[in-house]
């Protein structure tokens, strides 16, 4: 009779990566990104548990979007009071707040429960080059 393995805390080790948006596409980065925040490219993957890494995005306003999706893609939010809907375009969210754009992409590839939630906190965007997380030295993604 084989045994199932269930990863253990102590068996798990969180690594940190370093991704640079510069010139990526958006929808394929997000997907490369949740892919490690899931833990989906380790051996000892297993759903429900946080088998997955840290990732650290930079220069997260220079990313690349195709086609029209600028002028045509909207990111909506509400107040919860009667006419409270808000629509921001791309092209004003990626001025304004450029790291929203990818925790947004990526958010909508995790599960859509408190396992997502958690893994979300792991996912450090920032703007520009520079990064506060070099004591936890990151390594390179290879976003090929």
């Amino acid at each position: 009779m084989q045994k199932t393995y269930y990863p253990k805390p102590g068996d798990l080790t969180h690594e940190w990566y370093v991704a640079d948006a510069e010139g990526q596409t958006l929808g394929r980065l997000a997907s490369k990104i949740a892919r490690i925040l899931i833990g989906k490219d380790k051996p000892q993957y297993t759903p429900g548990v946080d088998v997955g890494d840290f990732v650290i995005v930079i220069n997260a306003e220079k990313i690349a979007v195709t086609g029209n999706r600028l002028d045509q893609k909207f990111y909506y939010r509400h107040s919860g009071y009667p006419g409270g809907l808000k629509k921001i375009s791309l092209r004003d969210q990626l001025n304004k707040f450029p790291g929203r754009v990818i925790r947004s992409a990526v958010k909508g590839m995790l599960p859509r429960n408190r396992h997502g939630r958690k893994l979300i906190k792991k996912l450090k965007v920032y703007a520009g080059p520079e990064h506060p997380h070099q004591a936890q030295e990151p390594k390179p993604l290879a976003l090929g």
